[in-house]
């Protein structure tokens, strides 16, 4: 028998003031393996229900819970395999949990919860549960972000000395809260968004690109979050100087107050022997710097041959097509297809280390111990082990 496309549910995502949930039914759909089986889309259950109606779900729900509960009573056949969670930061928490007492998979935007002490309690689930879980850190989907991680872990630039890591954004240099923009205004609000606003939203990105392309966590940080637009309650600025082990350096810095940037965020690798830099202005483009030597730029557009082969299947387009950001996502969602696939028996290609329920945890340790530096005047703080 042929195995069957893969059901997925979606949290969230259903309103128009909600930017994510589209981009990630692109994801899901993208690869024609998978389908919206299920959605509690919105906050309101008339709303979510006729939500789920016009974007094609299967299923709608009028909440999580009463679309957790009645999937897991569905035929296996029948019911959903995993999770997508695309809500305000504070709703991420419970449904995850949830889906992961019932058995289902999880993809769950970032920062995976609120506080650190949520994260734990769901790790503690997911072990317990052995859940396929994907958090939701879109970048690293990048096939040129995936091809820096081989490099720069497999020695191609020697040791490691420093690793800079940025995300610029301007669109909140104005207060737009105070005009009802929804995407602002849960993003400022404390009681939503969690201890960090620009660090939980697009700071932890930064840091990812850290731990995922280098392997190498920040054991303690000196940070220093500002709030430049008046009356927020939360940094709109996010300054981190981080130790990692063998006496490595990161900085990691994020701003949404920087007009002109649009999504700039990159990172620059620099080891004892060359330098690995990419951008997302520059995509599909990594380039390698070796002292004395032309720049070497690998092009995704261009031969595929030196790619390896753990990254070759997440290349869906000919030579000198360019990949983005739907493309990206969909790796995330793909990396947790093959995982829930491959698990059930099916051959499928061998998901790559996308980043799981480990980095979603490390991002709110990294947080944590972030915002108690900056109320400390930048004094050093140790991250939390987790």
């Amino acid at each position: 028998m042929t195995p069957g496309k893969t059901r997925v549910g979606m949290v969230g995502g259903g309103g128009p003031a909600n930017f994510f949930g589209a981009p990630h039914r692109r994801g899901i759909l993208m690869d024609n393996s998978a389908e919206l089986a299920a959605g509690a889309l919105r906050s309101d259950a008339e709303g979510s229900i006729a939500a789920a109606r016009e974007l094609y779900f299967t299923r709608g729900y009028p909440d999580w819970q009463s679309m957790i509960r009645s999937e897991a009573l569905l035929p296996a056949g029948e019911r959903i395999d995993y999770v997508t969670i695309v809500t305000p930061n504070d709703a991420h928490f419970g449904p995850a949990l949830a889906a992961a007492q019932a058995g289902f998979g999880v993809l769950c935007e970032k920062p995976l919860t609120t506080t650190l002490e949520e994260a734990m309690t769901l790790h503690k689930a997911v072990v317990a549960h052995k859940t396929p879980f994907v958090t939701a850190y879109t970048y690293t989907g990048f096939p040129m972000v995936m091809l820096a991680r081989e490099l720069a872990r497999g020695g191609e630039i020697g040791t490691i000395r420093k690793v800079e890591s940025w995300y610029p954004q301007g669109w909140l240099a104005s207060r737009i809260e105070a005009d009802n923009q929804k995407q602002a205004a849960w993003r400022v609000d404390p009681a939503k968004a969690g201890a960090s606003g620009c660090g939980g939203d697009i700071g932890t990105h930064a840091y990812e690109f850290v731990r995922f392309t280098t392997g190498l966590p920040a054991l303690r940080v000196s940070a220093r979050l500002k709030s430049f637009v008046g009356g927020r309650a939360l940094d709109d600025d996010f300054t981190v100087l981080a130790e990692l082990p063998d006496g490595v350096i990161a900085t990691i810095t994020a701003s949404q107050v920087t007009i002109g940037a649009q999504n700039d965020n990159g990172f620059r690798i620099i080891g004892t022997k060359g330098t690995l830099e990419w951008s997302i202005t520059d995509h599909c483009n990594l380039k390698h710097y070796t002292g004395g030597q032309p720049l070497k730029i690998y092009r995704l557009g261009g031969e595929y041959s030196y790619f390896p082969a753990a990254i070759k299947p997440y290349i869906r387009v000919p030579s000198g097509h360019p990949e983005g950001f739907h493309e990206a996502l969909a790796n995330l969602h793909r990396t947790l297809e093959w995982t829930i696939r491959g698990r059930r028996g099916e051959t499928v290609p061998t998901p790559y280390a996308h980043p799981g329920i480990d980095d979603g945890v490390a991002g709110m340790a990294f947080i944590e111990a972030a915002v108690e530096s900056s109320s400390r005047e930048g004094a050093w703080v140790d991250v939390p082990v987790v």
